[in-house]
């Protein structure tokens, strides 16, 4: 076994073991929103008619698009078509601001309606209500920064793979990155209907 080999399962063993901890961070959250959910299942209901489905269902397709441009990066620069790697890590980074953009506009629209935590507005709204938005903005806002730092990793690695630093031989940055991405589209798939599909 070469000490690259050795190097490789290392930070793809150390990727997974920091993957694990971000599941544990994440189901937290989501163990808190159940625990809320069972308490004030009305206005849970009500809460989330007060999100907008269509950014929500936008950033949904953005990112499941973004995970897959992220995958085929993976199969190019394995395959030896740099150009191509390159092409489908950028897209990645492109959809990942596109879903920033869009989350920007659509918690712009509702702290205009005085729809945020510590607002008068949502206070009159009741405390299950309150709950629902606290839960939203801060669960929202930390996959947002994931989102940022995925897509900065990417950018990173796509340098790096121009400048021959990460090539077909030698990936593991890629996949990483890759994993990581995945996990931020993992995460917002259980965000989405949580928050915006309730009955």
């Amino acid at each position: 076994m070469s000490i690259e080999h050795r190097d490789d399962t290392g930070a793809r063993f150390g990727m997974w073991l920091f993957l694990y901890t971000e599941v544990i961070l994440f189901s937290g959250l989501f163990i808190l929103y159940a625990v809320a959910l069972m308490k004030y299942p009305e206005q849970y209901s009500q809460a989330s008619h007060k999100l907008n489905i269509y950014f929500g269902s936008i950033n949904t397709v953005v990112l499941l698009t973004s995970s897959l441009t992220v995958a085929l990066a993976i199969s190019a620069i394995q395959m030896k078509r740099i150009k191509q790697c390159l092409t489908l890590c950028w897209v990645t980074v492109a959809l990942a601001i596109v879903f920033l953009i869009n989350k920007y506009f659509e918690w712009s629209a509702e702290i205009s309606h005085g729809i945020y935590p510590g607002s008068e507005t949502l206070a009159e709204m009741g405390a299950g209500v309150t709950s629902f938005f606290n839960l939203y903005y801060f669960t929202a806002g930390l996959h947002g920064l994931h989102v940022f730092i995925g897509a900065t990793l990417i950018a990173v690695v796509a340098i790096m793979t121009a400048k021959g630093k990460v090539t077909s031989e030698r990936y593991t940055l890629l996949e990483n990155s890759a994993l990581y991405w995945h996990l931020v589209d993992l995460v917002w798939i259980f965000v989405f209907p949580l928050y915006y599909l309730i009955l």
